[in-house]
């Protein structure tokens, strides 16, 4: 499993609400590349919750969304938005019972159209809720000019 770096920091006025570190309300979540996956662990926090102690499911479709983003950059190497997103939620998401996990997998390609598989676990690794989302992406070109993508290399440790 290799840890994914964040390269957008560099940018002024970067403050991602689901992955800039800077961002003191935003959701600060890294991610990691395991074989075919796009994996996130991440610790909730109790302002975010939506009934007592359970995770608020806007925030849930938040974290799949994101990561699914992660998925496109690295395994697609360019960027997408996301143009249609299906959650189905399976179980509450405990916010005091330790951190949550989330995978990112491919479902298919169809030209500039891409669907993810998102699964999001509880501390007790019980799936909670899934998502297939998928996302218009861009030329590497526009990619670039337009949404910042950075060179693939800015998101691995030169040293691995």
């Amino acid at each position: 499993m290799k840890k994914i770096l964040n390269p957008y920091p560099k940018y002024e006025g970067y403050n991602c609400f689901g992955c800039s570190p800077k961002n003191d309300h935003g959701l600060k979540m890294e991610f990691f590349e395991d074989g075919d996956y796009i994996i996130c662990d991440w610790k909730p926090v109790g302002f975010l919750q939506g009934y007592h102690n359970v995770l608020h499911g806007g925030i849930q479709a938040t974290l799949m969304d994101e990561i699914g983003s992660w998925f496109i950059q690295i395994k697609l190497k360019t960027a997408g938005v996301t143009s249609n997103m299906n959650v189905r939620y399976l179980n509450p998401v405990s916010i005091v019972k330790g951190n949550i996990k989330l995978r990112a997998s491919l479902i298919q390609k169809r030209r500039n159209l891409i669907d993810v598989l998102i699964e999001l676990f509880d501390s007790n690794e019980k799936l909670c809720a899934k998502g297939e989302i998928t996302y218009f992406t861009f030329s590497q070109d526009i990619a670039k000019k337009e949404l910042y993508y950075p060179n693939f290399e800015e998101f691995f440790d030169k040293e691995e």
